[in-house]
């Protein structure tokens, strides 16, 4: 028997924005660290030593194990690169795909030997994966885990799998339903029938946590807010997780903040990182206008103007017809960008109004054969930030697990493709 089944598996979640790292069994990650890398450049740029061959080795190799040690992730990086220029970001995943591996396996090791503080040798492994992950990315995540932690086993996840298997809306937890997993890089509609993802019909639109950020902090930028340019973004966002809601009608809520501006409007207080000195601005309208680009994504962009509850109905629509009412009853929020107040009533009511309009048109065309009502839920609950997370923990403590990983023996034998393919097994849900 191996020793690795006896110990708890590790489970990580790879996003754009956070990264959430524990162990299989908990109720919540250990870690909830920003998946970003500042890496030492002064190492890299080292000008070549122009004496002996030999010392110009011994430079550059020293230079390089430098290089390789000297970095930071999480929010010491970000605090390392304001204190520092010599460091720079990088962020290794981009738009929920990883674009830098380099950086990303920097970012594996820290998370592993410094925060878990665990020997990935003794340890399963349970990965997430984006639904539109191409084979070729599981290969290369196949050989760093493998060849480089030398894990005892693998397994990688559907993130909008493992989000539905956290939703529970009953004693009994649904596999069929529809996940709307909105992140900091990517926002993705993928329908879920029996544990399979239905891959034909999933969908994908180009706005999500970060452009509600970007949003925020123009609309502070064209009131003319005195907030330091190299603090901009990072205010934006924090005002976006600290004040923004969803609203019921735009043109009420203008009203209501013109009316009352003294209950509605919210001072930010800050401290200008060079100089020190004490800054404020006012936080008016973007309270409900970032959030409000998933409804109406024309007051964001032109490119793109389709709602998020069409683009879910159009998902539905695009699944077999036998799946449909199952998916409309059980629309599960996965993702820290879904965590707005209100959010899953606006999703929802907008989500009944496109479905009972169609049924009153058929209705209408019909005559005197009535369509049955459809019944629409918008599942929300307090752990949807890291529900991804909390489903593989949930995976990843059930005994046929480990049967289903891809242990290192595997992988010796096969090679990187038996990464290709992620096993369904009956025990995972």
């Amino acid at each position: 028997m191996d020793p690795a089944t006896s110990r708890p598996a590790v489970v990580i979640d790879n996003g754009t924005g956070y990264t959430k790292i524990g162990f299989a069994g908990n109720v919540e990650p250990c870690f909830i660290v920003p998946t970003v890398v500042a890496a030492n450049q002064s190492f890299v740029n080292q000008p070549r030593v122009s004496s002996t061959k030999s010392r110009n080795f011994s430079a550059q190799y020293n230079a390089g194990v430098m290089a390789d040690l000297d970095f930071y992730i999480g929010e010491e990086a970000f605090s390392r690169s304001k204190s520092n220029s010599n460091y720079n970001l990088r962020y290794p995943i981009k738009h929920g795909q990883v674009d830098d591996w380099d950086a990303m396996e920097k970012f594996w090791q820290q998370c592993i030997y410094n925060y878990l503080r665990c020997d990935p040798e003794d340890h399963y492994f349970l990965l997430t994966e984006s639904p539109l992950t191409a084979p070729e990315n599981r290969e290369y995540l196949g050989e760093i885990m493998f060849e480089t932690f030398n894990v005892a086993g693998l397994y990688m996840a559907v993130q909008p799998v493992l989000a539905l298997a956290a939703g529970y809306t009953t004693s009994k937890c649904e596999m069929t339903g529809v996940v709307v997993d909105v992140g900091d890089g990517a926002t993705h509609v993928v329908p879920v029938a029996e544990g399979y993802v239905i891959g034909s019909s999933i969908k994908s639109i180009p706005i999500a946590g970060k452009d509600v950020t970007h949003f925020v902090q123009q609309l502070m930028q064209e009131r003319g807010e005195h907030v330091p340019p190299e603090e901009s973004f990072e205010v934006a966002r924090k005002v976006k997780e600290t004040y923004c809601y969803t609203c019921s009608d735009i043109v009420k809520e203008f009203n209501k903040h013109d009316k009352e501006p003294a209950k509605y409007i919210k001072q930010w207080r800050g401290t200008k990182p060079r100089t020190g000195a004490p800054y404020s601005c006012d936080i008016g309208y973007e309270r409900f206008l970032g959030p409000e680009v998933f409804f109406n994504p024309e007051i964001y962009q032109s490119d793109f103007s389709t709602p998020l509850p069409a683009v879910i109905d159009k998902c539905i629509q695009s699944a077999p017809i036998d799946t449909r009412r199952a998916l409309y009853k059980n629309i599960v929020l996965s993702g820290g960008s879904t965590m707005f107040k209100d959010f899953h009533r606006r999703l929802q009511r907008e989500l009944k109004k496109i479905v009972d309009a169609r049924i009153l048109a058929h209705d209408a065309q019909l005559g005197e054969i009535k369509a049955q009502p459809v019944e629409v839920n918008v599942v929300s609950h307090p752990i949807q930030r890291y529900a991804v997370w909390c489903g593989g923990s949930v995976l990843a403590s059930t005994p046929e697990f480990f049967t289903a990983c891809h242990t290192k023996a595997k992988y010796e034998e096969y090679g990187a493709s038996i990464c290709r393919t992620n096993p369904i097994f009956k025990g995972m849900y």
